[in-house]
């Protein structure tokens, strides 16, 4: 009788993730980007819910991310209300950008 072959002791990812420095930075920032988020989905206008995904948080700002130049043009529109959520949730003030995701392969 065959004994079926024995997987490789793998990690849970945030384990991994948690065990280097850097690694556990970055979890650290995704979980930032996602609750950041999470505060200000329900104020998107309903039609653009859909469509706007929470991008990167670094040193530089957090990048709101959009399939194409149309919802860039008005979620831009909504920004000032958007980091006046953000104040009043008590996230730390950060440049808040909207980027085009491109589609290319």
């Amino acid at each position: 009788m065959r004994r079926p072959p024995q997987q490789p002791f793998t990690r849970p990812i945030t384990e991994a993730l948690g065990a280097n420095q850097t690694l556990g930075r970055l979890l650290e920032r995704l979980r930032e980007s996602q609750a950041r988020f999470e505060t200000i989905h329900t104020a998107l206008p309903p039609a653009m819910r859909q469509w706007v995904k929470p991008g990167v948080l670094d040193e530089e700002g957090w990048n709101l991310l959009v399939p194409n130049t149309a919802v860039a043009a008005k979620l831009r529109q909504s920004l000032p209300t958007l980091e006046q959520l953000l104040a009043e949730a008590g996230w730390p003030a950060v440049a808040l950008k909207v980027k085009v995701q491109s589609n290319r392969p």
